[in-house]
């Protein structure tokens, strides 16, 4: 069994290793999901998006911070959900610290006035860990024919 925070730096580390999400606002009563490259710092206990003044979420987020962040590599059978809050910010500083070569698929610089910064503290995450999709297939053959549960990997709530 794993400590609280061994569990912890299992979310970071599957974030880490996913690196992108599925980011979950609200537009009122429905929900809408849109993916997204995630800079992680767990020192801070935040994730971080760059995002563009024009896009719906930063409205949404404005009215209804709580979010919602999907990472998934089904390949690996690895999972991560997280809740949490968001704020939108207009940080230069840190919107250059946070540009890399694939936000140059969206904006031509770091300076382009256009760019905001997505702060996501987390309140809570669930994370699933499997060994992987041809083990978890044997696992779950072998149990039906034994007629017991398979050890399908670690799985944990954690508060963040």
């Amino acid at each position: 069994m794993k400590t609280e925070h061994e569990e912890i730096n299992q979310v970071w580390e599957l974030m880490e290793k996913i690196g992108f999400c599925m980011l979950s606002t609200r537009t009122g009563e429905d929900i809408r999901a849109r993916p997204m490259a995630a800079h992680l710092e767990p020192m801070e206990n935040a994730i971080y998006f760059l995002s563009d003044v024009d896009s719906t979420k930063d409205d949404e987020i404005a009215r209804w911070p709580n979010v919602g962040l999907a990472f998934a590599d089904p390949k690996g059978q690895k999972y991560v959900s997280v809740t949490g809050t968001a704020e939108v910010s207009n940080d230069r500083e840190q919107v250059r610290e946070l540009f890399s070569t694939p936000a140059k698929a969206w904006w031509d610089s770091a300076d382009d006035p256009a760019i905001r910064v997505l702060k996501i503290t987390p309140k809570y995450a669930e994370y699933w860990n499997s060994p992987g999709t041809l083990v978890s297939y044997v696992r779950m053959l072998a149990a039906a024919i034994t007629d017991s549960r398979p050890d399908m990997g670690d799985n944990a709530k954690v508060d963040l």
